[in-house]
């Protein structure tokens, strides 16, 4: 099985479906990523902040030398931490990225979050994480949206990254930095699921030629393991898996929750990137592309929008911290 593709604005092809390395951890990412890719994935999404590009590439090479891909035949994703947004220190991260994963270019990178924060040196934390100490402290830097953005033009004429674009942007910064910008972004990567469905946000990326590439589809279910307050309410909740309506469409579409959540989004034309540590869930959440859900069921799930948001910075920081964000 493998998935659809969507032409991107920079004229490369993203395949529809891919995995997500976001919580999957050190001790099984290498064989979690070479087991995606014998079931058929061939977009995998990572990133600085997740701490695993070491052991995912690992996964990667695996399935190249025992022939299963070759390099041309995967589309990997990764993005920049907002403690390396300035201009001077973009290039020197991707590449060690790229060393990381044991890849001469990224088929696609990303600003992680449309905010910038005082550089941290790799040597004394890696990844960095929020804070600035390792513990409260958060510190700004100076360094604005366009002007990361640029350093990410370059990497595109070097040939370090075939397409670039976003990742938790908002319409206003995203209209903000199309106006400033060479090379427009080809995807906005968001938090998107029945919950918050983002109307306008998603009709403003279709209307400038962005693909939008849908994390966190099954809602709450990825933040309950958070103890902040931030994410109480995903603690709290009925989980969409669980969901009635959810549940319903998929027992008489003879599908799963999690396939017709999928669904959802990438009927809509949009990628989604879902994540499972059991392998048989591999081939059950790849196949969300080759069967439509009526357009009855489709404003059923719409009409669960809450406008909930789980993944806010502030979530992830003490009440002392939430001024900074607010």
């Amino acid at each position: 099985m493998s998935s659809p593709t969507l032409k991107l604005n920079s004229g490369h092809e993203m395949p529809q479906v891919g995995y997500g390395l976001w919580k999957v951890g050190n001790d099984v990412a290498a064989e979690t990523v070479y087991e995606a890719i014998k079931a058929g994935y061939r977009l995998l999404d990572g990133a600085l902040d997740y701490g695993n590009e070491v052991e995912a590439g690992q996964g990667v090479a695996r399935a190249i030398k025992e022939g299963i891909v070759k390099r041309s035949d995967l589309f990997i994703t990764s993005k920049i931490w907002p403690t390396f947004h300035e201009p001077e220190r973009v290039e020197p991260i991707v590449r060690r990225q790229l060393s990381d994963w044991g890849l001469d270019y990224f088929d696609l990178y990303l600003i992680h979050f449309p905010v910038a924060l005082a550089y941290v040196d790799p040597s004394v934390r890696y990844p960095p994480g929020w804070q600035f100490d390792g513990k409260l402290e958060i510190r700004y830097s100076g360094a604005t949206i366009l002007d990361t953005w640029k350093s990410l033009e370059k990497l595109v004429d070097g040939g370090i990254a075939k397409s670039i674009g976003v990742s938790n942007f908002q319409s206003q910064i995203l209209y903000d930095l199309l106006r400033g910008c060479r090379i427009r972004p080809a995807t906005l990567q968001v938090e998107h699921h029945p919950f918050l469905t983002q109307v306008k946000l998603m009709r403003l990326a279709k209307k400038e030629g962005i693909i939008v590439t849908a994390y966190s589809s099954f809602g709450p279910s990825s933040f309950r393991e958070f103890d902040s307050a931030g994410h109480e309410k995903a603690r709290n909740m009925v989980p969409l898996l669980e969901n009635p309506v959810i549940t319903e469409i998929a027992t008489r579409a003879g599908k799963q929750p999690s396939q017709v959540l999928l669904r959802w989004s990438t009927q809509s034309g949009h990628a989604v990137i879902p994540k499972t540590s059991r392998k048989e869930i591999l081939p059950i959440n790849l196949d969300c592309t080759g069967w439509d859900l009526s357009q009855e069921d489709l404003d059923k799930i719409s009409a669960l929008d809450e406008g909930l948001r789980f993944n806010e910075p502030t979530n992830y920081f003490d009440t002392e911290s939430l001024w900074l964000f607010g």
